[in-house]
């Protein structure tokens, strides 16, 4: 039924808002050790055109190599845990951030993302300016904090070559 504007009403209770269930997370994405990541928006799942959100759980220790998201914008809210962060041409600034802060990385930044509680997982809700993972890894920058112990791998974060 459309009104005097073009709206067709009928439409909106279908393709209108959409409420994912925090149970109802999308796992069909790629596992690997030390990480467990779970889609709750994106193209697939509800339509999304110009936004990821999802959540990301990650292990003790685990790190990521050197790396940027081209043009994308990132927001990191922590639910639990200790999040440190490293950017810079050479990584040279460091924060934290623990439950309840966000993070935000903008485009081009190089950056690692460290689990920085040795013993507890590091639990976030991750929200990315587009539905295209994008990731560039930068080879010729030594991380401060090498990404030894357990990597922090998915689908945009690959495991750096001969490990």
């Amino acid at each position: 039924m459309s009104d005097d504007t073009g709206h067709d009403h009928d439409r909106w209770k279908h393709d209108g808002v959409r409420v994912i269930r925090g149970d109802r997370l999308d796992p069909n994405t790629a596992q690997t050790p030390g990480m467990f990541r779970q889609a709750a928006i994106n193209h697939a799942r509800v339509g999304a055109q110009k936004i990821w959100a999802g959540t990301v759980s990650i292990e003790p220790n685990a790190k990521t190599g050197v790396h940027h998201h081209g043009a994308l914008e990132s927001v990191i809210f922590v639910v639990r845990g200790k999040a440190r962060m490293r950017w810079g041409e050479r990584l040279q600034f460091v924060a934290e951030a623990g439950p309840g802060d966000f993070i935000f990385v903008p485009p081009y930044v190089p950056h690692q993302e460290i689990n920085a509680d040795p013993q507890n997982p590091l639990e976030c809700v991750l929200v990315r300016s587009d539905n295209e993972a994008v990731v560039v890894n930068i080879t010729d920058v030594d991380p401060v904090e090498a990404p030894e112990e357990v990597y922090w791998v998915d689908p945009i974060h690959k495991q750096p070559q001969g490990h």
